[in-house]
């Protein structure tokens, strides 16, 4: 029988992540731990939520990457992701873009269970890179477009 995971520790997620392939350094600020690693070349944190009844575990986490915005974020990017993506949120946080996933294990999951929310945390980041990417082409072309139709009115 499989045997249910019901909390998290700083140290039994290290090992999730380790078994997984993944570096991880465990950092401490103001008495919270949080575990940092990186997937794709971009690096997130994983931050621990409520805590269980044991003694240093907690009943769920959220993995949570920052990118700083340098210059001016397109409008509406953290809304489209929101509206077309599960799992995973996009907000503004001053002068970051946080995506943040939640896991809960409160009720008993397996380590399976645990693995897969890393495959889709990795997959999502994959993704966030490449919506970052093609929303700011996008978010481009009309300008593109614009000045492209400005330049061919002058010849004429």
């Amino acid at each position: 029988m499989t045997q249910l995971i019901s909390h998290v520790t700083p140290a039994s997620l290290t090992e999730v992540l380790q078994a997984a392939g993944y570096r991880v350094n465990q950092t401490e600020q103001n008495g919270i731990v949080q575990l940092l690693s990186a997937s794709q070349g971009i690096g997130y944190a994983v931050r621990f939520g409520n805590p269980a009844t044991e003694a240093g575990g907690f009943v769920d986490f959220t993995f949570s990457c920052a990118l700083r915005v340098q210059g001016e974020l397109p409008a509406g990017v953290a809304e489209q992701w929101n509206a077309s993506r599960r799992f995973a949120r996009l907000s503004l946080q001053g002068e970051f873009l946080v995506m943040e996933m939640d896991v809960v294990v409160a009720a008993g999951v397996s380590a399976a269970h645990l693995r897969g929310n890393l495959e889709l945390w990795d997959r999502l980041l994959q993704e966030f890179i490449v919506y970052l990417r093609d929303f700011s082409q996008q978010a481009a072309a009309p300008a593109v477009n614009a000045e492209a139709a400005a330049q061919e009115e002058a010849v004429l």
